[in-house]
């Protein structure tokens, strides 16, 4: 089996926990291959990895990617596989984890079930920038966010949905979501959580001016356009944090990408056990009071 490995940038911390995963890894004389920036980090650390050959960019093929760290490193993982369909799994040393939600404990028993097939496979959708964009990477695994750049002053923000005006959203920013992002940026600002199987986007406003307005699911296959403006002549497009900055008037269109990233889940873990265990759901924190 290939595979090709990329971490956080800073992981000083959790050397013994990478030194573990190594070690597993050995276990099974896999072909490895290292992202230069992180095989750098690792040779500081004094982490010593099997032979590996160190990729610098998007050009290599695997069977699977290991993502070392949060879910901001699967993010930037997934953004480096991009629509090679490699599968990714996420081993968190980071914190909350939905992303990369294999704990570092349960990394050994992880790699054993995954070479012995004991997994499957979710694919999750990507929103697709297909117009009004200059990122070199156009897409997002969790959400695309429409936001108010260096000013105090709100956006006015116009959606449309296959061409029809739905709303204008005067607000901080806008988002839409997908199902996997549900749990992130979105869920921060009173969103709901959907399914990460479901064929569904959510577009939700950040601190809204009005209180009628509220987060709504549309179906993944419509387009979605926005036109945003304001008091300042500029504001800022965030794919899964990457920004860029756009002019006052001008629109971005999104459609569901034509692609899906791969994540790969051990066999025993479903979408209920991980709200639970993330979000504390059923745990009366007045016992610790």
């Amino acid at each position: 089996m290939r595979i090709v490995i990329f971490g956080k940038s800073y992981a000083s911390d959790r050397k013994e926990e990478i030194r573990t995963i190594f070690s597993s890894l050995g276990t099974y004389s896999p072909e490895l291959l290292i992202d230069r920036e992180f095989a750098g980090l690792l040779h500081k650390m004094g982490v010593k990895t099997p032979e590996a050959t160190l990729v610098a960019d998007n050009d290599f093929e695997a069977d699977l990617a290991l993502s070392l760290g949060g879910d901001g490193t699967f993010l930037k993982t997934a953004e480096r596989i991009g629509d090679k369909e490699i599968p990714i799994l996420g081993i968190n040393l980071g914190r909350m984890g939905f992303l990369a939600d294999v704990q570092c404990c349960e990394t050994a028993q992880a790699i054993d079930e995954i070479m012995a097939g004991h997994y499957h496979i979710e694919e999750r959708t990507l929103l697709h920038i297909t117009d009004g964009s200059r990122a070199a990477w156009p897409f997002a695994l969790n959400e695309v966010a429409v936001l108010k750049l260096d000013t105090s002053s709100m956006i006015t923000i116009h959606a449309y949905l296959d061409g029809t005006f739905l709303n204008t959203y005067q607000a901080d920013g806008l988002l839409v979501a997908t199902p996997t992002g549900s749990t992130g940026y979105s869920l921060s600002v009173g969103g709901p959580i959907v399914a990460p199987n479901a064929s569904n986007f959510i577009i939700n406003p950040v601190a809204p001016h009005s209180l009628n307005v509220r987060p709504l699911i549309i179906d993944d296959n419509a387009e979605i356009t926005l036109v945003a403006e304001g008091r300042n002549r500029h504001f800022l497009v965030s794919l899964d944090g990457r920004s860029e900055e756009k002019h006052s008037g001008e629109s971005i269109t999104l459609r569901k990408a034509a692609f899906s990233t791969r994540i790969v889940k051990r066999d025993k873990q479903v979408f209920a056990d991980v709200l639970r265990k993330k979000l504390l759901w059923g745990v009366d924190t007045r016992s610790n009071m």
